[in-house]
């Protein structure tokens, strides 16, 4: 499958789930639906945990990266659902790309200024589609940082699967890598559900158990599978392109479809800042690639 295809499809499997989730699933355990979601992601992709006969270290790796780019990035990110619509988490995810960028000019040992103002800019314009909100509070800050740190564990991810992967590795190889990191991922919230306020229960209606089977399914077996492997052989500035595509998606989904509402001068403007975060950095990761590894990965 070529590499945009992949991106791309990763992004608009995205889209739909922010929708979903603050329908059916925002006020359950966040723990617990993490660890479910993954579960059932680690089903589909079980096969490959002996098939693709990864070395021994590179399963501890992959357990480990999966722990923070899956488990940990869900339990925040699903956690942000309570204080956020499914538009503002969308619009909040705008940095995971910058994220991205900064921690390769952190592991070769570059800084980057640009990167660094671009997010704040991203950020700053998330936040101006619900500044001067009536609805908006506190919580909408404490959202914004979940999502934030949710985006820093992604981005980890992504870039620890680079380095795991070879870019001309086979998707075999891709499936068996994904599938320990799912596995580190379900270590990591089965526990946290456990021992969270919930105690592992998920008091979910049929719709919400369909909408949790769909996204272990979809959104995260296929999608983290497609957007990781993309992501090792395309260059960054496409990487970006492709992530922050289900941004406007997610956003005109949760407004067109699930009835939520925001004020259009507002998300305008907030979007014009946004446009402007993406073009500061655009400049310097459009041209140039990835790292081949990333020390320590």
């Amino acid at each position: 499958m070529p590499v945009l295809i992949e991106l791309v499809a990763a992004s608009l499997l995205w889209a739909f789930s922010f929708g979903l989730i603050k329908r059916h699933l925002a006020d359950a355990d966040p723990f617990a639906v993490a660890a479910a979601r993954l579960a059932i992601s680690l089903l589909a992709f079980l096969p490959w945990l002996r098939r693709a006969r990864l070395p021994r270290g590179l399963r501890r790796r992959g357990m480990a990266w999966g722990a923070l780019q899956f488990g940990a990035m869900y339990a925040l990110y699903l956690a942000a659902y309570r204080d956020l619509p499914a538009y503002g988490v969308a619009l909040f995810t705008v940095t995971t790309p910058l994220f991205v960028a900064a921690l390769e000019d952190a592991r070769a040992r570059r800084a980057s200024a640009r990167h660094a103002a671009a997010a704040l800019l991203a950020v700053a314009g998330a936040a101006t589609v619900f500044w001067r909100d009536p609805a908006a509070g506190p919580a909408w800050w404490r959202g914004a940082l979940l999502v934030q740190a949710s985006n820093l564990c992604f981005a980890a991810g992504t870039v620890a699967f680079r380095a795991l992967a070879a870019p001309g590795a086979s998707a075999g190889v891709a499936a068996g890598l994904t599938a320990w990191m799912y596995l580190g991922a379900v270590l990591l919230t089965g526990p946290l559900a456990l021992v969270g306020a919930g105690g592992g229960r998920l008091d979910l209606d049929a719709a919400g158990w369909g909408v949790l089977a769909y996204l272990g399914l979809v959104p995260t077996a296929l999608g983290f599978f497609l957007w990781n492997r993309g992501a090792t052989r395309a260059p960054a500035g496409l990487v970006a392109a492709a992530n922050n595509l289900k941004v406007p998606l997610g956003v005109a989904i949760s407004w067109l479809v699930f009835g939520e509402r925001a004020d259009p001068l507002r998300a305008a403007a907030g979007g014009a800042v946004i446009v402007l975060a993406l073009a500061v950095a655009r400049e310097k990761t459009a041209t140039r690639g990835f790292g081949r590894r990333a020390a320590g990965a």
